[in-house]
């Protein structure tokens, strides 16, 4: 799915942010749009990265932590220099989720980490039953081996 966030101030003090989703064929649609107050978000960037993250998810927008860093990565310059025009973050997910990135996981796997688990699938235990020795297991319950009670009898 495609996404796409715009950046953008619509009017005097207030900041927005809105979200687009893909959800035809090349057509974005309106998810969520959410305005938070400029100065605010000023003083939630000035600390940091992760408190404008902070500062910017709300119950109703609440993208993955990948997306938020590249959001507030693109909001602090537009904080410092704002502009009519909106910015926008585009993200795709077939692109993030490609089987490149699974191919990269598995080829960083040290060998070590390949040969423990080379080690816990080795069958080397001794089977009980090559001992020859017969259990015994002492219970407090014995059973008659005569006394047979048939479920039709009446008592």
């Amino acid at each position: 799915m495609k996404q796409k966030y715009e950046i953008l101030i619509p009017e005097e003090g207030r900041l927005a942010i809105r979200e687009l989703a893909e959800l035809d064929k090349n057509s974005m649609s309106l998810l969520c749009e959410e305005t938070y107050d400029l100065k605010s978000v000023q003083e939630a960037a000035a600390l940091g990265r992760d408190f404008l993250i902070h500062a910017l998810r709300t119950r109703n927008l609440y993208p993955p932590r990948s997306y938020m860093e590249k959001i507030a990565d693109a909001v602090m310059p537009f904080l410092a220099a704002p502009s009519s025009e909106p910015i926008e973050v585009l993200f795709d997910d077939s692109t993030s989720l490609s089987k490149e990135i699974l191919v990269d996981e598995l080829l960083d796997l040290e060998t070590e980490e390949v040969e423990v688990i080379d080690d816990l699938l080795e069958d080397d235990y001794e089977d009980a039953s090559d001992e020859g020795d017969e259990i015994k297991i002492d219970t407090s319950i014995k059973i008659a081996d005569e006394d047979v009670v048939d479920g039709e009898d009446e008592l």
